[in-house]
This record gives structure tokens, C-alpha cells and sequence, in this order.
């Protein structure tokens, strides 16, 4: 019987560690619309879901994404893509969230927000600002290059060779 549960377990991709899910959360006028680069985005998504459960979401308005985030029945951690946050390496990111799993987080929530930024409320909120640096990016873009960072700090944490020389 152990070693089925064992096999179960490895076939899980459990390592003891506590299970982190990410959702990448955009602020959208139409959040329920097809964005440029979906297709690219589901593909890291999907990927990072071996060791990280991820997904995307779009909210109409940073209220609605405030009504869920007081929603959530997990301990949550919140980060916001803003151009005053922290310009982090892939490492650091990758590390900043396994710290996050591995002391019981349940929940990270990675927003990308209204076109005007983020109110003094959720930014008090956050827990991490990041910023993809100086340049403003297309909103669709920063969420595929989101996405990409997410599947990047998964194969880290997993051990994949993904990140190795990129």
C-alpha cells in the first residue's frame, strides 16, 4: 500500500511541499475577450501546471478583482505588475515564489492592472511589485511575458533544464 500511495505521489509530482496555485489576474474592458497571444499564453500555463497550477483570468475593473481576492478561502499572496515595482531576474522570481509555496501560501495572484495603475489600496495590499522595466508594454504582451516567467520559475523549481542558458 505504500509504495502504490509512493507511486501516486511521484506520479503527482508531489515532493512534500505545499501545492501553490498561481492565477494571473488582468484588469481587461472586456475580460472575457479573446486577447492577442492567447494561444501562447494557454501553452505556458499549461506547462507551468506541472509543478504549479496556473491560469488566467480577466477582471473588469480592479473592484471586481478586489471582490474576489476578499473571496479567496486560502492564504493568498498578491503580486502587482507595476512600473515602481522590483525588476527581478527569472531567478529571483522563481525563488520569491517557491519561498511562497513552501511557507503555505495557497493562492498566488499575479495582477496586471488598469490602464490608469493600480490604487494606493492594492498596492498596499500587494505583497511584491514587479515591473518588467521602464518600458510600457501592451497589456496583452505583458500578460503573454507574465505567463512566460511563470512556466520559467515552475521549470526552476521543478528542476527542468528550461531556464539552463536562456
Amino acid at each position: 500500500m505504500i509504495a502504490l500511495a509512493k507511486k501516486i505521489l511521484c506520479w503527482l509530482n508531489w515532493d512534500g511541499r505545499g501545492v501553490l496555485d498561481v492565477l494571473i489576474a488582468h484588469i481587461h474592458n472586456r475580460p472575457n475577450a479573446k486577447l492577442s497571444y492567447e494561444d501562447e499564453v494557454a501553452h505556458y500555463l499549461k506547462g507551468a501546471s506541472r509543478w504549479l497550477p496556473a491560469r488566467s483570468q480577466g477582471f473588469n475593473s480592479e473592484d471586481a478583482l478586489r471582490t474576489f481576492v476578499d473571496r479567496v478561502k486560502v492564504r493568498t499572496g498578491i503580486v502587482l505588475c507595476d512600473q515602481r515595482g522590483k525588476s527581478l531576474t527569472s531567478l529571483e522570481f522563481a525563488s520569491w515564489v517557491g519561498e511562497r509555496r513552501d511557507s503555505g501560501v495557497g493562492q498566488l495572484i499575479l495582477g496586471l492592472g488598469p490602464a490608469d495603475g493600480w490604487s494606493a489600496e492594492m498596492l498596499a495590499r500587494a505583497d511584491l511589485g514587479i515591473s518588467f522595466g521602464a518600458m510600457t508594454l501592451p497589456h496583452a504582451l505583458a500578460r503573454l511575458v507574465l505567463a512566460e516567467q511563470v512556466y520559467r520559475a515552475a521549470t526552476i523549481l521543478g528542476g527542468h533544464p528550461y531556464h539552463t542558458g536562456h
